[in-house]
């Protein structure tokens, strides 16, 4: 887990200046009265920074190396310590606003955030430390959707991966986009590990950004049929997607920033 005091490898000069640089500039790119999606420049201004932090400038300590179980210092000690599959994921808010949300996702070792999508949204991760599966599929367009033959059963859409793979700390960011990059993916830690995310605009669901979860199925479950044109032999990319309900296992706890102050 995640021990959120700072560690004073560097100066607070320093680490102060990092991570308020990323927030300006998050400011910047996505500031409310922009209305169409922020340039290819401007996205990777900001991804070329983002890939500048590292888990000291958020007042983070490396837990992958330290700490194997995924326990880490967050409070649990020696009479209170449970399996690491029934840690929560800790989310860690450094700033909540109307055009961008910056915050931080500290996993123990096994933990998920399953399938979920980004509806009309443009996130930027960067992996602090450690490892973790990330899987992402986008929409196949226009929209292929199989409904069910039963009474009461969802239908369901297909979608191509676009990301199947680990990720290991130190390592660049990841974009993703309304429409390409992974928009739907879901998370697994291989060891103790740090996301630092900024999403753009921010879920809201009364402006139709609602967070849905969702479970996939091979290619090959359905049977053939028209879309057999579409995957052209490459099963292995394309999945069935059906909307859940948030899963009742996801098991997450809100952490207090202890990082250095983004505004004034």
């Amino acid at each position: 887990m995640c021990v959120l005091t700072i560690r004073r490898l560097f100066t607070m000069n320093a680490k102060s200046s990092s991570i308020r640089a990323l927030y300006d500039l998050s400011k910047k790119t996505f500031t409310p009265s922009v209305t169409l999606q922020p340039s290819p420049q401007a996205i990777h201004k900001l991804s070329s920074l983002l890939d500048t932090i590292g888990p000291e400038d958020v007042g983070l300590k490396d837990e992958s190396q330290e700490d194997e179980r995924g326990h880490g210092l967050f409070g649990i000690n020696v009479f209170n310590r449970v399996d690491r599959w029934a840690q929560p994921i800790t989310y860690v808010d450094i700033h909540e606003g109307q055009s961008f949300t910056m915050c931080i996702f500290c996993f123990p070792t096994s933990a998920v955030i399953p399938l979920h999508d980004h509806p009309g949204m443009t996130v930027l991760s960067k992996v602090l430390y450690g490892s973790l599966h990330v899987k992402g599929y986008d929409w196949v367009e226009p929209p292929c959707i199989r409904k069910s033959e039963q009474t009461g059963q969802p239908a369901v859409r297909l979608a191509k991966l676009s990301v199947d793979r680990v990720v290991t700390a130190p390592c660049g960011p990841s974009v993703l986009y309304p429409k390409s990059g992974g928009n739907l993916h879901c998370f697994t830690a291989v060891t103790p590990c740090a996301v630092l995310d900024i999403l753009a605009p921010p879920y809201d669901e009364a402006a139709g950004r609602r967070c849905t979860y969702y479970h996939d199925y091979p290619y090959s479950s359905f049977g053939a049929g028209n879309e057999d044109a579409i995957v052209n032999g490459k099963e292995d990319e394309y999945a069935w997607l059906t909307a859940t309900d948030t899963p009742d296992n996801l098991y997450m706890r809100s952490g207090r920033y202890m990082g250095p102050a983004i505004q004034t």
